[in-house]
């Protein structure tokens, strides 16, 4: 199980090309991404809760600038060196996604 990242202009397409809208993408963090996120509570009031592992989900800029402060608190708490790397690229990619109109950040499960 993994999850990889895209930063998308806007919308990105589910079917056909994405790659038109991509700016940036991280692909190499997949697996421990995953794990620091399995443990967050899927009901709770936070945004990153709701990323889902399996499938795909979507955060457009508003919900992005939320969930920055969430991979923040994950990673000052995070031990496992993996795992703090993937959520310091997350938060990197939440920054970006909040501070550009009409972007999403796509959340690609496996």
């Amino acid at each position: 199980m993994g999850i990889e990242l895209e930063l998308h202009s806007e919308r990105p397409a589910r079917k056909g090309s994405s790659r038109e809208t991509l700016l940036r993408g991280s692909y190499e963090h997949g697996e421990a991404l995953a794990r620091a996120l399995s443990a967050l509570d899927r009901h709770g009031p936070g945004k990153l809760g709701w990323v889902d592992p399996y499938g795909d989900t979507l955060f457009n800029e508003q919900e992005a600038q939320a969930a920055r402060q969430e991979a923040d608190a994950l990673t000052r708490r995070c031990a496992d060196e993996q795992q703090r790397a993937a959520l310091l690229d997350l938060a990197g990619l939440l920054e970006e996604c909040a501070a550009t109109p009409g972007s999403y950040l796509w959340f690609m499960g496996d």
